[in-house]
């Protein structure tokens, strides 16, 4: 009851702050249902304990999925073998700390006080979809450097470590694509890779942070 589909499963699978809630725009614009947000990220207690079967059954209700628990270490390995005609989109920033710089300003808009970086005490007091999820987010994607959470050198490691990780997994497979949507060719590579004529040229700007986007 999977398989038989009209549309491929599409996974947006890059890391938040690379363009994810663009992408998203992108989808809805051109006609995919695109997975409910709020819904996927309050499934993150089951990604912690790896209990899949409520993921997947959330699989079911769209065509496109993004950002938590999509943009996670792992679950694209369980995607991709239970959906073997899924597509995977990888996107990255123009460096990492391009990305860094844009989810640390970020946070403190959102977390932090008085607009500084947040401290773990704040994303566990945060009250964003449920009390504690965005520390556990946060958590599961970058671990804990004691006493300074949002340690460049460790969240770059992180971000180069999974962006490493997922190329070598799709390495020669023809379902995964890597695109940076700042490019100028970014509408065209997304147009071909899922086999759709583009609305528009220039890709619609989301969630931006000082002009960059998410």
């Amino acid at each position: 009851m999977f398989f038989n589909r009209q549309k491929p499963k599409i996974f947006c699978i890059g890391q938040n702050k690379t363009g994810t809630t663009s992408l998203k725009k992108f989808f809805q614009d051109h006609g995919f249902k695109v997975g409910d947000q709020p819904t996927a990220e309050l499934m993150m207690d089951d990604y912690i304990a790896r209990n899949w079967k409520p993921i997947l059954k959330y699989c079911e209700t769209a065509e496109v999925f993004q950002d938590v628990p999509f943009s996670n270490d792992y679950l694209y390995v369980l995607l991709d073998h239970h959906f073997p005609n899924a597509k995977f989109i990888l996107t990255e920033r123009d460096s990492p700390e391009q990305w860094y710089n844009s989810i640390t300003k970020f946070h403190a808009k959102l977390f932090g006080k008085d607009g500084r970086v947040p401290t773990k005490e704040d994303l566990q007091k945060a009250t964003y979809r449920d009390k504690g999820l965005v520390w556990k987010v946060f958590n599961e994607k970058f671990g804990e450097v004691e006493g300074d959470i949002y340690n460049k050198k460790h969240l770059i490691r992180r971000y180069n470590e999974r962006n490493k990780q997922m190329k070598h997994y799709f390495k020669n497979k023809s379902n995964f694509l890597v695109v940076n949507l700042s490019q100028p060719d970014a509408i065209q590579q997304l147009a071909d890779f899922i086999k759709i004529t583009p609305k528009y040229k220039e890709m619609p700007w989301e969630n931006k942070t000082e002009a960059i986007r998410k």
